[in-house]
């Protein structure tokens, strides 16, 4: 018997019967471009800033853009000597430009309008950042652009208008936008917003390693421009997100649509950010810190408007 046990081949040794099936081969681990356009597809990227087209010419329309795009920032900033009426041009153009490419794009005042777009096969269209210039020194002003569906304003200095438009922006709902400003000012500002600050075009490189704490702390979303060099974007991005924390990152638009973010995304792969860390600097990030933005809102809208 002892024999016959060992002269019984293997399981391993035993040949394939006629028409028999060969085991399965394992999955092929996908690379990093391709995981990096996996996770594109499922999870558009919100970006923080894009310029109105020269011209509406409807044979440039819909507007050049990443095809992973799936929510637009649109700036109303406007030269000094423009001022309100500058920017309520600038709306009205914006408005046309998604009223021109009703196939494309959606204009969207809430988060949830945001995610309505997206279902529906749109981008989002978001309006903002006014500029401060434009404000106009007037909590009134800031209260009519909102009613106009403004998300975003503009703060590039720290006075006593600034701290109290900080205040009425809180309970409004804009996001107070602290692109270009100096860390004297992000740190005032931060000091009084109860709100999640936004930079829809953040220059973290300029900032110290405490300010990018404080911005840590309120939740703020710094949009990182993407250039052409993946590693360098990626540099800035593993800092922020090291003093920050993976919560602030995000995206602010890329100087080659045509590339996209996937190459950035990748080599965030391979440097070992989790898929989780990606949807955040994709879109999460800034979805959350507006969606807070409008909770704090609907909070206070018991206080009384500023003057």
């Amino acid at each position: 018997m002892a024999e016959l046990l060992d002269d019984h081949p293997s399981l391993s040794t035993v040949p394939a019967a006629a028409g028999e099936l060969d085991a399965p081969e394992p999955p092929t681990a996908l690379d990093e471009t391709s995981r990096a356009r996996a996770i594109l597809a499922a999870q558009p990227v919100v970006e923080g800033h894009t310029d109105l087209p020269p011209s509406l010419d409807p044979e440039d329309l819909p507007p050049v853009r990443a095809r992973e795009a799936g929510a637009q920032f649109w700036s109303l900033r406007v030269d000094a000597d423009e001022g309100v009426v500058g920017t309520l041009r600038r709306i009205d153009a914006v408005r046309a430009l998604v009223a021109a490419c009703p196939e494309d794009l959606r204009l969207a005042h809430t988060t949830s309008e945001m995610a309505d777009a997206r279902n529906c096969g749109r981008v989002a269209a978001l309006l903002g950042p006014v500029g401060w210039t434009a404000l106009g020194g007037s909590a009134a002003t800031l209260r009519a652009y909102q009613a106009l569906g403004v998300r975003a304003a503009g703060l590039t200095r720290f006075d006593r208008f600034a701290r109290d438009a900080v205040r009425e922006m809180n309970r409004v709902g804009l996001a107070v936008d602290l692109s270009g400003a100096d860390e004297d000012t992000v740190r005032r500002t931060l000091a009084v917003t109860r709100a999640p600050a936004l930079l829809t075009r953040a220059a973290p490189e300029e900032l110290p390693d405490d300010v990018l704490g404080l911005l840590g702390g309120n939740g703020a979303v710094c949009m990182v421009t993407v250039t052409d060099d993946p590693a360098a974007v990626a540099d800035v991005l593993d800092r922020l997100r090291a003093q920050a924390g993976p919560h602030c990152v995000g995206v602010s638009h890329t100087t080659a649509p045509a590339v996209g973010y996937v190459p950035l995304f990748a080599e965030l792969l391979r440097r070992g950010w989790p898929a989780e860390d990606l949807v955040g600097l994709a879109h999460a990030n800034v979805t959350r810190a507006l969606r807070e933005t409008e909770f704090l809102s609907r909070t206070n809208r018991i206080r009384p408007a500023a003057a």
